[in-house]
């Protein structure tokens, strides 16, 4: 197994110990929370509330960019915007126990967002609108941007190079990427010289929480530098109708803290794409974790393979379409 996979020795007691690390006292309960990049668990305390112990992966991100990832988190929190920032310890967020990097944050929960009403998106594109005014005050330097080459042609490389498509359809799956490339370049193209600012970055419902005070992000994990249009159009779903309506709405609340560039209207279908060719990439460079094949056991499946080409094809046929306009 190699080190970017090893969480062999995380094993409870080496959890507990790094929470005392920094002077808590363990009731030595814990509980494993749904995380696969990392391996997070709420840890309760003799006193007070829980925390929660977030075990960076090994190898995936240096010290920077998790230094980068915080002090982000700590800027916004500053500015009021209800986002969980680190704990920190002698001025120090990113700490060390037993060869793990870690960082204790304090328990918040919250539901999933329907995002079924106008005013709960109003309310998100409010929320990412004030995210994006702090955000672009500056770019990371230690994290990654958004990219066609990171996005897609490595990802694609990945998984031809390290065979993970079946034999027999290597052949369509090379042809189909290599025209969905090209259409990729034609739509960022078309967007023009956007932005870039410092994002959210992974922003789906699903790492929203809601409470009754609104919404709220937990985990700054994926955040990287890119185009203000990457923290939108993850919250859209549905039929291209649906997806104006949505769009409608968040940008009402999006434009009451920032505007948007609506050239990079041209990128939603793009960016999507690049998500979709990368979440497979992720899923084969993680396969020698054993979670993932207990998680994911669908995924080295010749059915796997057919649905995501058939899923690919789809998505070649929406970036042949009139772009999103609202």
């Amino acid at each position: 197994m190699s080190l970017e996979h090893d969480y062999n020795a995380l094993e409870p007691d080496t959890i507990l110990q790094a929470v005392e690390s920094v002077g808590y006292i363990t009731s030595g309960r814990m509980l494993a929370l749904n995380s696969y990049e990392n391996r997070v668990y709420r840890v309760e305390l003799e006193e007070g509330a829980p925390l929660v112990a977030k075990f960076y992966r090994p190898d995936r991100w240096s010290d920077e960019a998790i230094a980068e990832e915080h002090a982000f988190t700590h800027e916004l929190a500053e500015e009021e915007i209800p986002v969980v920032a680190p704990l920190a310890f002698d001025g120090e967020t990113l700490l060390q126990s037993s060869g793990y990097r870690f960082a204790l944050y304090p328990l918040q929960g919250g539901r999933w967002p329907d995002l079924e009403y106008t005013e709960d998106m109003m309310w998100m594109g409010r929320f990412i609108a004030r995210i994006h005014a702090v955000g672009g005050r500056q770019t990371f330097r230690h994290r990654p941007e958004i990219s066609i080459q990171r996005f897609g042609n490595d990802a694609v490389a990945y998984l031809l190079t390290n065979n993970f498509i079946p034999a027999h359809l290597e052949q369509a799956y090379q042809t189909l990427t290599d025209d969905l490339l090209l259409n990729i370049k034609q739509r960022f193209g078309q967007a023009g010289e956007y932005s870039t600012m410092r994002l959210h970055g992974d922003c789906h419902r699903g790492n929203v929480l809601w409470t009754d005070r609104g919404p709220h992000f937990v985990d700054l994990d994926d955040c990287c530098n890119g185009p203000a249009i990457q923290d939108l159009w993850m919250l859209l779903s549905g039929e291209r109708a649906e997806m104006t309506v949505q769009m409608i709405d968040l940008l009402e609340g999006y434009s009451e803290f920032a505007s948007l560039d609506m050239a990079e209207m041209n990128l939603i279908e793009a960016l999507r794409t690049l998500r979709m060719m990368h979440y497979a990439s992720w899923l084969a460079r993680r396969w020698n974790d054993p979670a993932f094949p207990q998680a994911f056991p669908w995924f080295d499946s010749t059915q796997y393979w057919e649905q995501h080409i058939l899923e690919l094809r789809e998505q070649l046929s929406r970036m042949q379409e009139p772009v999103l306009t609202v």
